[in-house]
């Protein structure tokens, strides 16, 4: 896939745009219809690729993959409860579970944890699944970065979470990270005294860190913040960090330019927080996005972390509750836009990949599992 030049050039249009919540998309059944057989096809595949023996996916190193399958056959609107290929999954999950509460192998205990946290959540109505749900969710907690005095900004990574216990964190962690504890907050819900004998995330310093992470001068003071048209509002990977590759190769200074995933790392962030849709940050945000609406590459960094790019796109849309998105070029039914770009890009045996590798997605079962969980953000709305 070509990378090819995505920002909009003009400062004043970009700040004039918005995520459409106003209109209400019609009910598609035929879209619906071929996304539904998309999703089949993709679990289907998956389903080949899951050990009969221990029930992971992918990877038995990386829990992760098998919690993004088992929240991709969670979600299948075509079946009920938990299927046999999802209670493997979840045993594999379980089995994984070490002391300390994480669900990791050797290595990442934060990005497996996290995710697998998410997945649990989905069935934490039995027992067992509760109490290593609420074990993972310390874990989770615990993760979170602070340096020096608790409580106070020592550092530019205070607040964020990273893939173990060091820094640097990022943003990608840190919103997976918010996800799990925005699900599993059901898990106290009905037992307020052991509620308050829980551990508790420091929103306030988690939210500074999403802060530093994005190029909004009015809540970010940092040196590199920039308030141009192709970066303002939109979000790097930590701050003062991109994954895009520098304008200047020779200087050797890392990029901070805005890319898309990023971005819509950064609205998920702010929205399992709670951070209201006034908020100037939100707001940037969503304005950043609807000027480099793209579902043919990640703007800012074209091919590289593609799905991951969807998986977040359509999460990102979906629990925003926007059916529309406003861009320089009209307005842009997302759901359809999307779903017919997979389609094309869906293998004759279910499965996709990404010909780019960065960040393993030249994995098929990753990349899978991140095509699923898109469709099915999307046919919720369909």
């Amino acid at each position: 896939m070509k990378r090819h030049t995505f920002f909009c050039a003009v400062a004043s249009v970009a700040a004039s745009l918005v995520f459409s919540g106003a209109a209400v998309a019609e009910p598609d059944e035929s879209l619906r219809n071929e996304v539904q057989a998309a999703i089949s096809k993709g679990l289907k595949y998956l389903a080949t690729k899951q050990d009969a023996a221990k029930g992971f996916v992918g990877s038995e190193d990386h829990p992760a993959f098998t919690a993004l399958y088992a929240m991709a056959l969670m979600g299948n609107p075509a079946t009920k409860g938990v299927t046999p290929e999802a209670r493997k999954a979840y045993d594999f999950l379980l089995a994984s579970q070490k002391e300390d509460g994480g669900i990791y192998k050797t290595s990442l205990p934060n990005y497996n944890t996290s995710l697998s946290l998410t997945a649990l959540t989905l069935v934490a109505d039995e027992p067992k699944v509760r109490e290593a749900a609420l074990k993972a969710r310390r874990l989770v907690i615990k993760g979170q970065y602070d340096e020096g005095k608790p409580g106070e900004m020592d550092s530019p990574y205070d607040g964020g979470v990273g893939y173990g216990s060091k820094p640097p964190t990022d943003m990608s962690n840190t919103h997976f990270a918010l996800e799990a504890l925005y699900h599993s907050k059901k898990l106290l819900a009905d037992d307020p005294d052991r509620a308050k004998a829980e551990p508790q995330l420091n929103y306030a310093a988690a939210i500074d860190f999403v802060s530093r992470c994005q190029h909004l001068a009015a809540t970010n003071k940092s040196s590199w913040v920039s308030e141009d048209a192709k970066n303002k509002g939109g979000f790097v990977y930590r701050p003062g960090e991109s994954k895009v590759a520098p304008e200047d190769p020779a200087s050797g200074k890392p990029s901070v330019r805005s890319y898309a995933s990023m971005g819509y790392a950064g609205l998920l962030s702010f929205i399992y927080a709670d951070i209201k849709p006034g908020d100037p940050r939100v707001k940037s945000v969503k304005e950043w996005l609807a000027a480099n609406y793209s579902v043919t590459e990640n703007p800012g960094i074209g091919s590289e972390g593609l799905y991951y790019y969807y998986h977040t796109m359509a999460k990102a849309l979906n629990t925003a509750g926007m059916d529309f998105v406003e861009t320089p070029q009209g307005r842009k039914n997302w759901r359809a836009d999307l779903a017919k770009q997979l389609f094309n890009l869906q293998h004759e045996d279910g499965s996709w990949a990404n010909e780019n590798g960065r960040w393993m997605e030249k994995d098929s079962v990753l990349v899978t599992a991140y095509a699923v969980l898109a469709l099915e953000h999307i046919i919720r709305g369909l």
